[in-house]
């Protein structure tokens, strides 16, 4: 056969294809995947031949067909597109979309696994390195000596500095929770606060060059090339600017954008299979708390946002403690230029100093929580500097919560009722701050709560676990922490670790109900219910003038017998589509039930006008009407199996 005559041939046979394929879509009603209606046109137009043969050949026998013989090759046409139509219905029930991924997500599926491989086998080569490997698979050895545990501890922290940077966030994270690891770990692993291995100056110089548009020669009047610290995400250099004020660089690591992303999509995947898979996944919530850590730390990647968080931090009343201010004209994305603050490692400090550098840590930030609004997410002991007036000084604004106005009044009643011990006080501000479900046992809530309170605000009670026990009765009642609240939890958990170790046998729970007895005061001075009451009759009065002539009228209307209530259903144009998809739905399947009742009924009925061969007429409106009655089932089927995905797509 020629070339031509086979193109001609082939670019037919194409268009039939995408004919078939936009006739069996256009019955169906609805938008389907294009490889899988264009897979499932092919395979009917594969088909076709087979099932028209012999209809063909009834019209090669006869010399006049007629219009019986055409109504009946039309019906096999309709037939054919019948075809594709029961197999994208039943793609839409075995295999929905997303299930099996395109070409090019699949192709970019690929490189991602490959990807993430290459991750897996770095980050178990570097724990088989530093002699984890056993305790991977679960067989280590049980360290009842402290020499052991010691050895264990340091190849822990090593291994997760080797790791990059989520996983010194891990171990940072670890650090504070001494009601989960033991003493030796807690100490070996607050190291990676501030003992990061610093990157080489030949990496970090472009990177600064770079971001401020200069050799650091001619942008800065001095600049050490040796770090003062090294933390996970960056490295700090001491500088001076030309016009003579002390600052420090804070340089982002090269190329740690690209690593953090694949950690946070193993995290991520991990997660979702943890949650999936397991009851304490679903209880925790995992998949949430990864894509909040996610978040954090992306916000942490992006300078700017910190030097924008350490602005609004320095804004509130600070109390005792110092925040470094930024040099806004000199923070980029990957580089922060503040003031610099002279002092030494918070872990320096002397017993002595240790109870009252705790009690400033605790005042500002429960003033910054409960009052201001905008608070250090993570003031671990590495975030903490202490300076040479013997105060605090706070750094690393890369992590910071906010909170609005009524979220802040809900947990300063939540502290004032755990200050008086009230059980319902507690659970009624608790239910404020977390999101009420549709079913919860209050009773049981409020008996959790005030066993909590009497197992941990009792008189000479210093538990490290408050904050953990807390966490396991919101779990256990099934409450939802949204991502605001569990930045303040996380926190305070945070802040539990630290005051111990700054102050050992601190009285964190004498000294927050402390604040909150000081804070109550504040709220009723006279000044500041004076102040209040202004606000609300401020708020009321526009309402208040409209009442009398509003009251009025519906005693005039009641009174004339014109009083009447006026109540829109389906107000709401979402119910609205869904009642008019369920009727349509509805009225499909009785029209597709009649026609097919009616199809059997007339190809039972004998005689009849003989329109082809053997086949009567009621025969062939039978079989048409069986064909109407295919294709409105299958589209009811498609919009049956289509509709929970798409309240899931609205919901998302």
């Amino acid at each position: 056969m020629d070339f031509p005559v086979t193109l001609a041939i082939s670019s037919t046979g194409l268009v039939l294809v995408l004919v078939l394929a936009a006739a069996a879509q256009r019955l169906l009603g609805t938008r389907l995947g294009v490889v899988r209606t264009f897979l499932a046109a092919l395979l009917a137009f594969t088909l076709a031949g087979p099932l028209l043969s012999p209809i063909l050949d009834i019209f090669k026998d006869e010399k006049d067909p007629g219009i019986g013989a055409m109504w009946i090759l039309f019906l096999m046409i309709m037939c054919v597109v019948l075809i594709p139509m029961v197999i994208l219905v039943l793609a839409e029930a075995l295999v929905p979309p997303g299930t099996i991924p395109g070409p090019l997500e699949a192709v970019r599926s690929l490189r991602g696994r490959l990807s993430r491989g290459r991750r897996y086998s770095q980050i178990t080569r570097i724990a088989i390195r530093h002699g984890l490997g056993p305790y991977l698979r679960g067989r280590g050895d049980r360290l009842e000596d402290r020499s052991g545990k010691v050895r264990l501890a340091r190849s822990l922290r090593e291994a997760l500095d080797d790791g990059g940077v989520t996983f010194v966030k891990l171990g940072q994270v670890l650090s504070t929770r001494r009601d989960l690891l033991p003493a030796e770990f807690i100490d070996e692993l607050a190291r990676l606060q501030d003992h990061v291995a610093p990157a080489p100056w030949e990496l970090i110089e472009p990177v600064l060059a770079a971001e401020l548009g200069g050799p650091v020669e001619q942008v800065f009047a001095e600049f050490d090339r040796t770090p003062l610290a090294a933390a996970s995400i960056a490295q700090a250099h001491a500088a001076r600017l030309h016009g003579g004020e002390r600052v420090v660089v804070k340089i982002q690591r090269p190329g740690i954008g690209r690593v953090v992303a694949k950690d946070l999509d193993i995290v991520r995947r991990l997660a979702g299979t943890l949650e999936s898979r397991t009851r304490w996944g679903r209880a925790l919530g995992l998949r949430d708390l990864a894509e909040g850590f996610a978040v954090a730390i992306g916000e942490e990647l992006d300078f700017r946002i910190e030097a924008a968080n350490m602005a609004a931090v320095a804004a509130s009343n600070g109390g005792q403690v110092t925040y470094p201010a930024p040099v806004a004209a000199m923070c980029t994305e990957r580089v922060l230029v503040m003031q610099r603050l002279d002092g030494k490692p918070v872990t320096t400090a002397t017993r002595d100093q240790g109870p009252d550098l705790a009690r400033d840590l605790l005042d500002c930030l429960l003033r910054q929580i409960l009052v201001e609004g905008v608070f250090h997410a993570d003031p671990h002991p590495g975030n903490l500097m202490l300076l040479g007036d013997g105060t605090l000084g706070l750094l690393d604004f890369g992590s910071v919560g906010r909170l609005d106005a009524s979220v802040r009044s809900a947990l300063q009643r939540f502290l004032l009722a755990m200050n008086r011990q009230d059980p319902l006080g507690v659970t009624d501000a608790l239910l404020e701050v977390v999101p009420r479900p549709e079913e919860i046992d209050e009773a049981g809530l409020e008996r959790a709560l005030g066993q909590f309170m009497a197992k941990h605000l009792a008189p000479g009670m210093n538990s490290v676990q408050m904050f953990t026990d807390l966490f396991k009765i919101v779990s256990m009642h099934g409450l939802s922490i949204p991502p605001e609240v569990a930045a303040v939890f996380r926190a305070l958990a945070t802040l539990e670790g630290t005051l111990v170790r700054l102050s050992p046998g601190f009285n964190l729970i004498g000294e927050a109900r402390s604040f909150a007895g000081r804070y109550l005061a504040e709220q009723v001075d006279a000044g500041t219910v004076k102040e209040t009451v202004t606000q609300e009759l401020a708020a009321l009065l526009p309402m208040l003038r409209r009442l009398p002539r509003r009251v009025e009228r519906i005693a005039s209307a009641a009174e004339h017998g014109r009083f009447s209530m006026n109540v829109r259903l389906l107000a709401d144009d979402r119910d609205r589509r869904y009642v008019t998809g369920l009727l349509h739905q509805v009225q499909l399947t009785v029209l597709g039930a009649t026609a097919g009742l009616m199809a059997v009924i007339l190809l039972g009925v004998d005689g009849g006008p003989i329109v082809l061969g053997k086949t009567t007429l009621f025969q062939l409106i039978g079989y048409n009407l069986l064909v109407i009655a295919a294709i409105l089932v299958l589209r009811v089927l498609v919009m049956i199996f289509r509709r929970p995905r798409e309240r899931e797509d609205a919901r998302l």
